[in-house]
């Protein structure tokens, strides 16, 4: 084989193992992640939502935005990792609330578009388990009011 044959054959298995790697998460996430937003906030309904129309099927769900909104800026210690709009799901590691010294880790599903608890779940980890339902509670009353307050701050412009 000529050294010219060998450039060749270790380009092109290169470019392969390349092009292969970029493809390699492709569908492989269940939750996905927030691709191209680009004007779903408020489109096609009631301007508290939000609403994303899935490429593979005919579902629409609708999400509230304020809450939506609210779970990223109470949440904002701890780093994303994933979100899909689709499903109202927000996946957040592990990081450390200003002040406290035990990190969390979050799973914050948006149900409804009501504006009201019974549309927001909230599951808390420690490094050691599970949250106390007290500190869960405290996280999910935080992300309600703030929601809230946005409702307001948006009707007021």
């Amino acid at each position: 084989m000529t050294g010219f044959t060998k450039i060749i054959r270790l380009t092109f298995g290169l470019g392969l193992v390349a092009t292969l790697s970029a493809c390699g998460n492709v569908d492989t996430n269940p939750v996905g992640s927030i691709g191209s937003l680009g004007g779903v906030l408020g489109r096609g309904g009631n301007a508290a939502t939000l609403q994303a129309t899935r490429t593979r099927g005919a579902e629409n769900v609708a999400v509230n935005r304020y809450l939506w909104a609210a779970s990223l800026d109470i949440m904002r210690f701890l780093p994303v990792e994933a979100v899909d709009p689709f499903t109202g799901i927000i996946i957040m590691g592990y990081g450390t609330p200003p002040g406290g010294s035990r990190s969390y880790r979050a799973t914050v599903f948006i149900t409804d578009p009501a504006l009201d608890a019974r549309s927001l779940n909230v599951a808390l980890l420690t490094r050691s388990g599970p949250a106390t339902a007290e500190t869960t509670r405290a996280i999910e009353d935080a992300i309600l009011t703030r929601a809230r307050q946005l409702r307001i701050a948006d009707s007021a412009l």
